[in-house]
């Protein structure tokens, strides 16, 4: 892969955003959660003001039936495959409260388990519609050549290995497989997350899905439609999410244990004394009791509100995680990988240096240029013009301009004839449409360049070049009536946070962050220098990342990968957790990420992964004070004469606590 991208002129604007169709307010989780709070709040309000019993019993009624029919139908379903569901026993609880007058409390657990099936509906949608819309990235159709020469437009899928297929300028590439006529720039971020355009040429492999620049190539199909690259990043990210929904097993187990734990208990307390002869009321109400103050509001308190409070001030801090879940399984982290272009780099390239020949200026130099790729929307160009931009530098009308695929650009500013673009411009361009240099011949090997009188000048700009991509710069040439007079040197800059932030980490964690790219190796070796990362893995594909993210965790690290591209989807699915970046994130990335920063700030990673670590010691201690409150308030049922008033004063009142104590992670100290 060549470490120079050119100049050339691009025939198609930038890459159509995959878009989510999605409205919530067609989930009907979504709706009858709503309408379950909605109720359940009007319920209470009408309670302190005192209105007539019976319009608050209607609306909370109304709550029951709204957020407790789906659960209700869930667990008696689960019953007849002869399986106890925890929604059905937080139902029952929910009925228990309300017959012995504690409708608060069986509402409120009616809304929390309806808020909690809407939340996982909408994942669960949303990733499915991401996955789906991935696939619009690859052409529908594609132009197919026969073996006279016609063309025919078929079906992409219909594609099969060996079939040669014709790719125009600014169109989407319809199959994998290798060009063997023709010189391009294709634009292949959504692959390989490169930032720039990467040349195309005789026997070079392209992608499915990616945007071809100025030239038109023919490409034989190398693969079936279902191997294509962009198809198995479909099929990893769902085998991902697969995996992970297999992680809730051991969960689904304790509640199905602690379900049957409750049944049994209450029947036992209800039906046991009725068989000695026990009173119906006294044994209906001990029962009634044991269930209220074995109902676990507290606990399921315990856990959400410090874990809500996290995400809410994580939210107001541009931090998006997206379920309770996610936010307690970031301060498991203990290793941090992160992609390289949009991540750790700010994702466009810029001018960082300029080297001018003897008897040119910079501000000469960087006119000319700007000037000359003015008229181009190639990346590099658009990057040469913003500095001459920023410098305030008036530009020139550019003549004659023409763009050459895989060398550069070329236009008449004033009375020269000017040349920008690839190294390969301090060789003849005779063959590729450039202007001739007569008088020039092959010459001095070292620098790879004609000699005779301009042999100095370009021993000059060979060793500059070098120089510039040794340092994992683009070096871009330009030349003015055949001499070259300067390098132009452009790089991906890292983002202002990035090397406090991988410190940060590294300290975090205990462990460095590690670099998965699909840039070259220089490039990548160059930015991990910069931010302070000692682990690298460049020029990878993103089945690559996987395997990448798959090893460290196997060797044990809780992995969390930070991505931006559709290239970085697989493996944000496959970690531990994966975390997007918001501005510049793809739609898939963001979906399949469980976290997103949404302002692009990289300090926020850290601060994150802080703040779940402070959730999860509220968590443990809520946790405590409510075990703690149950067993005692049980125990005093079953042991002695707990008082149903005292039990449901008890459970309410290690409730408040726990909430209580969960909210002080709304404070912003809880961030810093």
């Amino acid at each position: 892969m060549p470490s120079t991208m050119v100049a050339a002129d691009r025939a198609a604007g930038p890459a159509p955003e995959v878009r989510l169709k999605t409205n919530l307010l067609t989930l009907p989780e979504v709706r009858w959660a709503g309408a379950s709070l909605i109720l359940f709040l009007l319920g209470a309000g009408a309670g302190l003001l005192d209105a007539p019993a019976w319009v608050s019993w209607t609306l909370y009624a109304g709550c029951y039936l709204a957020g407790g029919w789906e659960p209700a139908l869930a667990g008696l379903q689960a019953l007849r495959e002869k399986t106890l569901d925890v929604d059905l026993l937080m139902i029952v609880a929910a009925l228990g409260a309300a017959a012995i007058g504690q409708v608060f409390d069986g509402g409120l657990l009616i809304v929390i388990f309806a808020t909690s099936g809407a939340l996982e509906a909408v994942a669960t949608k949303r990733t499915e519609d991401s996955v789906r819309a991935l696939l619009t990235l690859a052409p529908e159709r594609a132009t197919r050549l026969r073996p006279d020469g016609t063309e025919e437009v078929v079906e992409a899928a219909s594609l099969e290995v060996g079939d040669l297929i014709l790719v125009r300028p600014g169109e989407r590439i319809s199959a994998d497989g290798m060009v063997i006529d023709g010189s391009s720039e294709v634009d292949q971020a959504s692959i390989t997350g490169e930032p720039m355009p990467v040349h195309k040429t005789h026997e070079d492999e392209v992608y499915a899905g990616t945007l071809n620049g100025a030239g038109a190539l023919r490409i034989r199909v190398g693969r079936p439609a279902a191997d294509w690259v962009i198809a198995r990043i479909v099929s990893l990210v769902e085998e991902a999410s697969a995996t992970k929904a297999r992680t809730q097993l051991f969960i689904e187990k304790v509640e199905q244990r602690y379900s049957v734990g409750v049944v049994v208990a209450t029947l036992a307390l209800f039906f046991g004394p009725l068989a000695f002869g026990a009173d119906l009321t006294e044994t209906l109400l001990r029962a009634m009791t044991f269930m209220i103050v074995a109902s676990p509001c507290a606990v399921v308190l315990a856990t959400m509100p410090p874990l809500l409070s996290a995400i809410a001030n994580a939210g107001r801090h541009g931090v998006l995680v997206k379920s309770a879940v996610v936010m307690e399984k970031l301060g498991t982290t203990t290793r941090v990988a992160f992609d390289k272009t949009g991540t750790l780099t700010e994702g466009t390239p810029r001018l960082v240096e300029l080297h001018t020949a003897p008897g040119i200026t910079p501000d000469e130099l960087l006119t000319i240029a700007a000037s000359a790729e003015r008229p181009s929307e190639h990346v590099v160009g658009r990057a040469v013009v913003a500095a001459a931009q920023e410098r305030g530098l008036s530009l020139e009308q550019a003549e004659d301009f023409r763009a050459v695929p895989g060398r550069g650009v070329h236009a008449r500013v004033g009375d020269q004839q000017v040349e920008v673009g690839s190294p390969a411009l301090l060789g003849d361009l005779d063959e590729e449409g450039g202007p001739a240099r007569a008088g020039r011949a092959a010459g001095d090997g070292a620098s790879d360049t004609a000699g005779d009188a301009a042999g100095e000048l370009d021993r000059w700009a060979a060793t500059t070049l070098r120089t510039c991509e040794d340092a994992g710069h683009t070096a871009i040439v330009v030349r003015l009536d055949g001499k070259p007079a300067g390098v132009l040197a452009l790089a991906d800059q890292p983002r202002p946070a990035a090397a406090s932030t991988v410190a940060a980490l590294a300290e975090l964690t205990g462990r460095p962050p590690v670099l998965l790219t699909g840039d070259n190796p220089r490039a990548a070796a160059h930015l991990a220098e910069a931010v302070g990362v000692t682990e690298v893995r460049a020029g990878l594909l993103p089945q690559d990342k996987v395997t990448e993210v798959e090893r460290l965790q196997k060797a044990g690290d809780h992995v969390l990968v930070v991505g931006d591209g559709v290239n970085d989807a697989p493996a944000l699915a496959a970690a531990h957790l994966g975390v997007a970046m918001g501005r510049a994130g793809s739609d898939l990335t963001l979906q399949t990420a469980d976290a997103i920063v949404v302002r692009d700030e990289l300090a926020t990673v850290p601060a994150a992964i802080r703040l779940s670590q402070r959730a999860r010691r509220v968590v443990t201690q809520n946790l405590v004070i409510a075990g703690t409150f149950i067993v005692i308030l049980v125990a005093w049922d079953l042991f002695g004469d707990l008082p149903l008033p005292l039990g449901v004063a008890g459970h309410e009142g290690s409730t408040v606590l726990v909430g209580l104590n969960g909210l002080r992670l709304l404070r912003a100290k809880a961030w810093r």
